[in-house]
C-alpha cells in the first residue's frame, strides 16, 4: 500500500507542471474570447455617447498683445 501510494505521489507530482501549464492555456484563451467579446461592445457605447462634432466653426479669437 505504501509503494502505491509513493508512485501515485510521484507520478501526480511529475505532471503537475503539464497540468498547470494546460489549465493555464486553457484559461487565456477563454479569458481573450472574453475580452474580445466585450471590446467592440465597449467601444459602441462610449461612441453613442459621444457629442456630434460641429459642422460650421465661429469667428476668429484674437490672440492677447505681447508685453514685450
Amino acid at each position: 500500500m505504501s509503494v502505491g501510494v509513493l508512485i501515485g505521489s510521484t507520478m501526480l507530482y511529475s505532471r503537475i507542471p503539464s497540468l498547470t501549464k494546460y489549465y493555464m492555456s486553457e484559461l487565456k484563451l477563454e479569458l481573450t474570447k472574453v475580452v474580445t467579446d466585450m471590446v467592440p461592445a465597449k467601444i459602441d457605447d462610449v461612441m453613442s455617447e459621444l457629442p456630434e462634432l460641429p459642422t460650421t466653426t465661429g469667428p476668429a479669437v484674437e490672440l492677447p498683445k505681447s508685453p514685450f
